[in-house]
C-alpha cells in the first residue's frame, strides 16, 4: 500500500560496511542500502529526524567498535535534525537517548529500517509500538542472513523469508509498506523542532 501517513522520523538500524559491504554482506543488501540512502534523502530534504543506530559489536565481532566493519556504510550529514546514536543491544532503546530525541522532537510516527530483520530492526520496532509510536517498516528496506540447517529441526531458512517472519512477528499494529519510496515524511513537522539538538554530536 502506498497511501500511509506521513511519519515524522526516520530510524536507520546498524546500517554499517561489516554487514553491507564484502564477502560478508547480507542478501539483498545492495539494494537495501539503495533503498535506505533513498528514504534517508528525501527525509534530509523534508527535514525531519534521521537518527543513524550504530551498534557497538564486542571484541572479535564483525561490528566491533572502532574497526572498519562498525563504520556506518551510508555518510552522515551531522546536525539538529540528524544524529548518530551508538548502541549495545538489539532493541535501539536500550541504553541510549533515542527515546528521548524523539520526545524531544514530539515525534508520533517513525519509519524503521536497515538490519537485522528478525534482530535489531524487530527489537526497535517493536518498543517503538509498545511506546505508543506509530512504526512505518517498508519491506524492501530491511535484510538480514539466512539461517543455517539445524539437523532434526530444518533446513536453510532463507533470508527473505525471515525478514517475512520478522514482520509478521510485529503484529497487527506495524505498519508494512512494500516499497521504501512509498514511505512519506511529514515536510511541515520540520519547523516544529528547529534547533531543539543545537550542539548535539
Amino acid at each position: 500500500m502506498s497511501d500511509v501517513a506521513a511519519v515524522q522520523a526516520l530510524v536507520v538500524v546498524d546500517v554499517q560496511r561489516a554487514f553491507f559491504t564484502g564477502a560478508g554482506a547480507a542478501p539483498g543488501s545492495r539494494e537495501v542500502r539503495e533503498a535506505v540512502e533513498g528514504m534517508v534523502g528525501r527525509a534530509r530534504e523534508r527535514g525531519v529526524l534521521v537518527v543513524h543506530l550504530q551498534n557497538d559489536g564486542d571484541a572479535g565481532a564483525d561490528d566491533e567498535v572502532g574497526t572498519a566493519g562498525w563504520e556506518l556504510a551510508l555518510p552522515v550529514v551531522a546536525g539538529d535534525r540528524e544524529v548518530v546514536v551508538r548502541k549495545e543491544h538489539d532493541d535501539g532503546f536500550a541504553g541510549t537517548d533515542l527515546g528521548g530525541l524523539l520526545v524531544a522532537a514530539g515525534v508520533k510516527g517513525i519509519a524503521v529500517c536497515g538490519v537485522m530483520s528478525e534482530m535489531c530492526v524487530s527489537a526497535t520496532a517493536r518498543t517503538a509500538l509498545a511506546r505508543g509510536y506509530r512504526v512505518v517498516l517498508p519491506h524492501d528496506a530491511h535484510t538480514t542472513y539466512d539461517v543455517p540447517a539445524a539437523e532434526g529441526i530444518s533446513d536453510t531458512v532463507p533470508a527473505a523469508m525471515v525478514s517475512r517472519v520478522a514482520e509478521w512477528a510485529l503484529g497487527d499494529e506495524v505498519e508494512i509498506v512494500a516499497r521504501a519510496v512509498d514511505v512519506r515524511f511529514e515536510e511541515r513537522f520540520a519547523e516544529c523542532f528547529e534547533g531543539r539538538f543545537a550542539g548535539r554530536e
